[in-house]
């Protein structure tokens, strides 16, 4: 009986440990973020960065340009991992399909934690969108966001929704109390108050709670699997960037966390239709663009019962879901993101282009 190429002996396994992290090494300073882009605005910490158009773009089918498409992340992470390396890069994509992308990344909270929610949503998103219109001579932008992005850019949309022309969301939570959302459960029995009175909050300490969400596939099993699979230096080098994505997470005001988990896990302020930021009601039923709602059927971070409930509750003229087969991070990076998922932005986005301006 021939033995299965999976069960090697001790000698064989020990071997095959030694040279991945010989290969894991040598991947130690592997590069992360791949296309080019400049910085065209700022405000405290936040920056805007305009990529700049990939060579080959498809333009010749376009009567009209695009409207800009600003993306904004989450706060709770970096946001290169939308365009990790060449072959494994929304934003790539997006600007090969032709568009005009831009986004915003936060940076690191002021010292004091005192960044609250509706300075991010007016002031740093809502200077981008400004920016942008004054800018293109538009009335209005597409507006794509991301996990906690999406919250913040709902919020922006209905507060001011002759400012935005199309929204689409990825991985987004809406209902903030569904069954199956573990983050939510936990969030529940934080202490808010001591949270706002701790200054900015380490980025460690969230990036070990949501290891600890699932921690033997998180934490564990996928080092095992590393360490044994025998992978080549390239798959090495994807793991590498992948990690260093996972673990860079930036510090998180103080204000601003004890309000988004106060608010939205705790209260599900959002979905019932009582959160307010600086006395403006913030209502889902505002939001009557077209709205694009994109999520993972295997995602532990976001159920997708959680992002499904948009479209219950918005006024949308054109809504349309789509829901795909593959876990929060794999939204970003699978196979899905390279090619699907940024495609289906782009003919959604194409189909509704009626014009430069609005």
């Amino acid at each position: 009986m021939s033995r299965s190429p999976d069960a090697a002996t001790p000698a064989e396994l020990t071997a095959r440990i030694a040279v991945t992290l010989a290969r894991v090494r040598q991947a130690a300073h592997v590069s992360v973020g791949c296309s080019s882009r400049r910085p065209v605005w700022s405000y405290r910490r936040t920056t805007l960065y305009h990529y700049l158009p990939c060579a080959g773009a498809a333009t010749a089918r376009r009567r009209a340009p695009p409207r800009p498409l600003l993306i904004c992340f989450a706060l709770v992470n970096r946001p290169y991992v939308l365009d990790l390396q060449p072959d494994r890069s929304l934003i790539r994509r997006l600007l090969e399909a032709g568009r005009s992308v831009y986004l915003i990344d936060w940076g690191d909270p002021e010292e004091g934690g005192h960044t609250d929610l509706a300075e991010y949503v007016i002031e740093h998103l809502g200077g981008c969108v400004r920016y942008l219109c004054a800018s293109h001579d538009l009335s209005a932008v597409d507006l794509l966001g991301v996990c906690q992005g999406g919250v913040l850019s709902l919020c922006y949309s209905a507060l001011f929704p002759a400012r935005i022309a199309n929204l689409v969301t990825l991985t987004t939570p809406v209902d903030f109390h569904t069954e199956a959302d573990l983050l939510g459960r936990w969030a529940r029995g934080l202490d808010t108050e001591l949270i706002a009175a701790l200054g900015n909050m380490p980025g460690e300490l969230l990036n070990g709670l949501f290891l600890a969400l699932m921690p033997l596939r998180l934490a564990q099993q996928k080092y095992v699997r590393l360490l044994t699979a025998g992978l080549e230096q390239s798959a090495i080098d994807d793991f590498v960037r992948m990690e260093k994505w996972i673990f860079d997470s930036p510090p998180q005001s103080a204000a601003a966390l004890a309000q988004y988990v106060r608010w939205f896990y705790q209260e599900n302020r959002l979905l019932q239709g009582t959160l307010q930021l600086r006395g403006q009601p913030v209502r889902l039923a505002a939001i009557r663009q077209p709205l694009l709602n994109l999520y993972a059927l295997e995602d532990h971070i976001v159920p997708p019962a959680a992002c499904a409930a948009l479209g219950r509750h918005v006024s949308s003229r054109a809504y349309s879901a789509h829901a795909f087969a593959t876990g929060h991070i794999g939204m970003y990076v699978s196979q899905a993101a390279r090619t699907t998922i940024p495609q289906h932005i782009s003919s959604w986005l194409d189909a509704r282009r009626s014009g430069a301006s609005r």
